[in-house]
């Protein structure tokens, strides 16, 4: 099956994760069980501005039984808890006898705080909300994981993108929460480079265009749809695979005019805390602090992530009991967009389960 080309996840996963989520208890029930959706108020919930909010919202998904054993997945930039629902992801680690088989494994997937059904700006509050970064938005998947759901520790975390530098944070923020860390589509260090170039570009674009009012906008800023495509062209796709996808300039128009003609309905302001949340994101002073089994994965292609620049192996070597996994780029793998087919890196996930130690026994 082909991949899901990125920007449609990208443009659509945001306002279609009920839909997902409602394909996923149909479709995919027969290949494991059921998801279940839900949802849980933090109280007193404080950010690291120090503002509180009285009643924080995080929706969540769970497969499995709670009895199994407890495996948190985090997904990415504008995405949701629905969005790693897909054939690629899902269907691949799922089902039984698969990496993740949800009949032994309980398998627990937020929204990301500001995202999903989570709490987030276009609720009402706006540019009022309070700003939120990766530390609050891990704070919020702690909470709920052991608050909630009374899982005090955790045999895998596995993140994809931003979901990643998440499950870098919970290693040096919880050390002792999990068994095993596999980071994804990232790199434990701060922001640099074209990664946070773009995405200043891609928030400047919104925060310079009149229509955007300081936040306060009845209709949505147009540049919001044309920066967020200019930024996941840009930023993902892996060149093979694009020059795949459009070797001649009526091709590449064609694709473009397909991107910039989709529907867009994601917030304006929900893609700004979203994006700039990653801002003050920089774990690697930690990472000494790491004490669960490390697997890194990332996408040789990845366009966010170069790894000719050599800074996974330099940090990796500051990891305890790490190891860094470099998938190969072809005309099949899709750059940053790589690691959402689980076909790639299964095979080493599923090493990892069977011989990272449970010290949390």
């Amino acid at each position: 099956m082909p991949a899901i080309p990125h920007f449609n996840r990208f443009a659509l996963r945001a306002a279609l994760y009920s839909c997902l989520a409602m394909l996923a208890l149909s479709s995919r029930a027969a290949d494991y069980p059921a998801p279940k959706e839900g949802s849980w108020i933090a109280k007193d919930f404080r950010f690291h501005t120090g503002q509180v909010m009285p009643e924080l919202r995080l929706n969540y998904i769970t497969i499995g039984a709670p009895s199994g054993e407890p495996v948190l997945i985090l997904h990415g930039t504008a995405g949701s808890a629905a969005s790693m629902l897909t054939p690629a992801f899902a269907g691949e680690l799922f089902g039984v006898g698969q990496p993740l088989d949800a009949t032994r494994y309980y398998i627990i997937i937020p929204d990301g705080l500001g995202t999903g059904k989570s709490a987030r700006p276009s609720d009402g509050l706006r540019a009022s909300f309070p700003r939120y970064n990766y530390d609050d938005m891990v704070d919020a998947q702690y909470r709920l994981v052991t608050e909630h759901l009374g899982v005090k520790h955790l045999r895998a975390i596995i993140g994809n993108s931003m979901g990643g530098m998440h499950a870098w944070v919970w290693g040096v923020k919880h050390p002792d929460a999990m068994d095993a860390l596999v980071p994804m589509a990232c790199q434990p260090t701060e922001m640099s480079s074209r990664n946070w170039m773009m995405r200043r570009l891609l928030t400047e674009s919104i925060r310079r265009d009149p229509e955007w009012n300081n936040g306060n906008y009845t209709t949505q800023p147009r540049s919001a749809q044309l920066a967020s495509v200019f930024f996941a062209t840009a930023t993902s796709g892996g060149n093979l695979a694009m020059y795949k996808a459009a070797p001649t300039r009526a091709q590449a128009d064609k694709l473009l005019e397909t991107r910039l003609g989709a529907p867009f309905t994601a917030d304006a302001n929900d893609i700004l805390y979203q994006w700039e949340a990653s801002a003050d994101y920089n774990p690697s002073p930690g990472l000494e602090r790491i004490q669960a089994t490390v697997l890194a994965i990332n996408a040789a292609d990845d366009e966010r992530n170069p790894p000719e620049t050599g800074i996974m192996e330099r940090e990796m070597k500051r990891v305890k009991n790490g190891r860094y996994y470099l998938i190969p780029a072809s005309d099949r793998t899709t750059g940053h967009g790589t690691t959402g087919q689980a076909t790639w890196w299964k095979a080493q996930l599923a090493e990892l389960l069977q011989k990272a130690p449970r010290p949390g026994l």
